[in-house]
C-alpha cells in the first residue's frame, strides 16, 4: 500500500479528501461539511439527543489487532446505540480526530471508509469535525445527534417495582474476543511470519471488533407496542448497567444465572482461559446489547419475541440488587465492568 504524509496536503487538503464526496440524506440535515458550522433542523414534536465518545488510542483500542476499517465502524456504532438506548434514532455525526505522524492520508482515509460503511448501514450523515495534530498516537471523538418523540424517550431512571428485566442477545463474546485477541498478540509478538488462528472463533472477533447497534430491537419493541420503562445499553458490562438502572430508578433487582443469554463460543472460550462463564456475561462490557425493563403486564409478548431474553425482575429498593445462581443461591451485585479511571485511584 502506498504511504502519503498527510503534511503533503495539510489539514484542509485532508478533510477535503476525507468528506468531498459525502451526499446528506437525513431531511433534519439541511447543510454539513463545509462551513464553520452544520446546519440541522427539527420538528417541533421531536425532541433532539445528543450523544459523545472519546476514544484514545492505548486504552480504548490497539492498532496492532484492530485494523482502521473496524475501527472506524466501531467508534460509528458505538454512539449510535446511545441513541438507540434513548429509544431515539441516530440522524448525523461530527468526528474530529488527533493524528500522529505515524498515520498516512491512507490510513485515515482507510478509517473512514468504516465510519461510512457504518453511517450508510444506519443511515446516518456525516455533517462535520476536526483535525489536529496528536504526540502520542490517534485519538477519536464523535458526537452523535439523533431525534425521538417527545413522549417516546426512555431514560434509566423510569424503572418500577415488579418490572420484568429483559436484555437482547448475549453477553460477553465480546469481552473473550478481546481476551483472544491479547493473548494472540503475546504469543505472537515479534513474529511476522506466524499468523494467528482464529478458526471457530469468529464470532468472538467480530462481537469485538465489528459490534452492532441493536435498531432491530427498537423497531420490534415498538412493533409490539411495547414501551420499555428504563433501558440503557450495554458498554460497561450487565453488572455495572443495571447497577445504573436500579440507582436512578430508586428500586431494587433480582437477575438469575440460569437466564443470562450466553454464546457457545463464549461458553467454550472461556473454559479455554479458566474463567468464570458469569463473571464475563455480568462484567465484560462492549456487547452493545439493549438491558431494559417492561411492565409485567407485557410479559406474554416479551416472552414470545425473538432475541430477547428475561433475566430477572425489579423489587424494592430494601431488597438490594442481587444474581441468584444456578442452585438458589444469593449474591450481591457488584460493578465491577470496565473503569477506565481506576488506575488513577490513590
Amino acid at each position: 500500500m502506498s504511504r502519503t504524509e498527510i503534511a503533503t496536503i495539510g489539514e484542509f487538503g485532508l478533510i477535503r479528501r476525507l468528506t468531498e464526496d459525502i451526499k446528506l440524506i437525513n431531511e433534519s440535515s439541511k447543510y454539513g461539511v463545509g462551513d464553520d458550522a452544520a446546519v440541522l433542523t427539527y420538528p417541533s414534536e421531536k425532541q433532539v439527543l445528543v450523544t459523545t465518545d472519546l476514544l484514545m488510542e492505548g486504552v480504548h483500542f490497539d492498532l496492532v489487532y484492530v485494523p482502521l476499517k473496524h475501527l472506524g465502524y466501531k467508534a460509528a456504532v458505538v454512539n449510535f446505540s446511545d441513541i438507540y438506548a434513548m429509544n431515539g434514532s441516530p440522524k448525523q455525526i461530527t468526528v474530529s480526530l488527533a493524528i500522529s505522524k505515524r498515520f498516512s492520508i491512507e490510513d485515515i482515509e482507510e478509517f473512514y471508509t468504516g465510519l461510512r460503511l457504518a453511517c450508510e448501514q444506519y443511515h446516518v450523515d456525516i455533517v462535520g469535525g476536526d483535525t489536529t495534530s496528536s504526540l502520542t498516537g490517534l485519538a477519536i471523538s464523535i458526537t452523535c445527534i439523533g431525534e425521538a418523540d417527545k413522549d417516546s424517550i426512555i431514560y434509566r431512571n423510569g424503572a418500577k417495582e415488579t418490572d420484568l428485566i429483559c436484555v437482547s442477545g448475549d453477553l460477553g463474546a465480546a469481552y473473550m474476543g478481546l481476551q483472544l485477541l491479547e493473548r494472540e498478540k503475546s504469543v505472537f509478538k515479534g513474529e511476522k511470519e506466524v499468523q494467528p488462528d482464529f478458526s471457530g472463533k469468529e464470532y468472538l472477533l467480530e462481537r469485538q471488533l465489528k459490534p452492532e447497534a441493536r435498531a432491530d430491537i427498537i423497531k420490534r419493541l415498538a412493533e409490539a407496542s411495547i414501551k420499555p420503562t428504563a433501558m440503557m445499553d450495554i458498554s460497561d458490562g450487565l453488572s455495572s448497567e443495571l447497577l445504573h438502572i436500579c440507582t436512578q430508578s430508586k428500586v431494587g433487582c433480582r437477575i438469575y444465572e440460569e437466564h443470562i443469554p450466553i454464546d457457545y463460543q463464549t461458553a467454550v472460550m472461556a473454559e479455554e482461559f479458566n474463567m468464570n462463564l458469569t463473571t464475563c456475561a455480568l462484567n465484560g462490557g462492549e456487547d452493545y446489547e439493549l438491558l431494559f425493563t417492561v411492565p409485567i403486564a407485557d410479559h406474554e409478548k416479551i416472552s414470545e419475541m425473538e432475541g430477547i431474553k428475561l433475566i430477572g425482575h425489579i423489587t424494592k429498593p430494601e431488597m438490594g440488587c442481587a444474581l441468584i445462581s444456578r442452585d438458589g443461591q444469593e449474591f450481591e451485585l457488584k460493578a465491577q465492568g470496565w473503569n477506565p479511571l481506576q488506575e488513577e485511584k490513590k
